[in-house]
């Protein structure tokens, strides 16, 4: 009896364990009751006060709202994050994972799908999902299907960042950049890749110089990729002795890129986001004199998301914490210039405040994830130092 008692308890045990670790998020009520006083453990980029703020705003309010605590982890490159789960993976820890929530798109998003590293599918199902803008690209991340595994957060696009006293009539395609660089030596320069941003930057030149090639949405070939990309590290080798430092030394990231302009050793800072000049004005980090802008092509532009590992120990924490952030209140806030600025995913028809007037700018479309780990991993080898 007692034999049979134990069995039927080690049952229940095992089943309550597997409903505390796979919620059902279409069950929301049940979600929120097993998500109290659970610890969230956001990984999440930490190269911006603005954000790093943000963030310690939404944790106050997941605690006072629903017993939630948000924990942001700072990390340079979320590529590490993945990494740490597939050693998780490799180990065979499938439950009681370090990570709840991570912060990801593009290669790190696709990586994490094909090692199955991610929960879900969620996303259709959050309650806050009705406020979606579905006319923005909430279903694809650098062309690939995001299939509910990650939620939108926001909008992001490369622009540039001038100072009206200084540089009155920027360049406006990358050509132009380039004759810029030589008649203003050491003005021009952008963050060493793999940071996202220097990233970013090789990618759009890319686009221009092969006039956005259809290639571009495929899966690189590495058999035709030296001649493809030819003309970019053409480009490069003329931009580079001509650039900050002569190209020997590069900007860790945007931050950075901004002190820069401020100290007034750079003509153009670079940014993801087409509002980030308003909220470096607002703290003081840029002068009022400053604007940005997009190249006259558009600016490339993706939406960047949120997911859940597979094996996270506080998924129903996440759930709530993502249906938070995507609510119209903390979206609003998010996209405030005052705070962050970050261009909201959700119908402005929902948001308040500055959040619904941010202006996007057309948008040029990033290239199939595979090409970023290629042009990262040739610039490395060409040009690290």
């Amino acid at each position: 009896m007692k034999k049979t008692l134990l069995i039927a308890g080690l049952s229940l045990a095992i089943s309550t364990a597997a409903s505390a670790t796979n919620p059902d998020v279409n069950d929301w009520d049940a979600v929120i009751e097993q998500a109290q006083n659970q610890t969230v453990y956001f990984h999440a980029w930490g190269g911006s006060q603005e954000i790093n703020n943000y963030l310690k705003w939404a944790d106050q309010q997941l605690q006072s709202q629903y017993n939630v605590t948000l924990k942001h982890v700072k990390v340079a490159d979320i590529a590490e994050t993945g990494a740490k789960l597939l050693a998780e993976k490799a180990a065979n820890n499938h439950s009681g994972g370090s990570v709840d929530m991570v912060w990801i798109n593009g290669e790190n998003f696709k990586s994490m799908k094909n090692n199955q590293l991610l929960f879900g599918p969620f996303a259709p199902s959050l309650p806050n999902w009705q406020h979606v803008n579905l006319d923005l690209p909430v279903d694809s991340d650098f062309s690939e299907p995001t299939l509910g595994l990650e939620a939108p957060w926001g909008v992001g696009q490369l622009v540039f960042i001038h100072d009206q006293q200084t540089l009155n009539n920027p360049p406006q395609t990358y050509t132009e950049l380039l004759s810029y660089a030589k008649a203003f030596p050491g003005k021009i320069s952008y963050p060493k890749p793999p940071e996202f941003h220097g990233s970013s930057f090789l990618k759009a030149v890319l686009i221009e110089l092969t006039n956005n090639d259809p290639q571009l949405q495929q899966p690189v070939d590495e058999q035709t990729f030296d001649a493809f990309t030819a003309p970019l590290w053409s480009y490069l080798d003329e931009l580079h002795p001509n650039s900050w430092r002569a190209g020997k030394q590069f900007p860790s990231g945007t931050a950075q890129t901004l002190q820069l302009l401020d100290d007034g050793e750079l003509d153009l800072a670079i940014s993801f986001n087409p509002n980030a000049v308003f909220s470096a004005q607002e703290n003081g980090t840029l002068a009022e004199s400053t604007a940005s802008y997009a190249m006259q092509s558009g600016a490339l532009s993706n939406i960047h998301f949120m997911a859940i590992p597979w094996n996270a120990q506080s998924k129903a924490g996440a759930l709530v914490a993502i249906n938070f952030l995507l609510s119209p209140e903390a979206q609003s806030r998010k996209g405030d210039l005052s705070i962050w600025g970050d261009p909201s995913v959700l119908k402005q028809s929902v948001l308040t405040g500055s959040a619904a007037k941010t202006k996007l700018h057309k948008s040029v479309p990033e290239p199939h994830p595979s090409w970023q780990t290629a042009l990262e991993q040739a610039w490395l080898k060409r040009y690290n130092q």
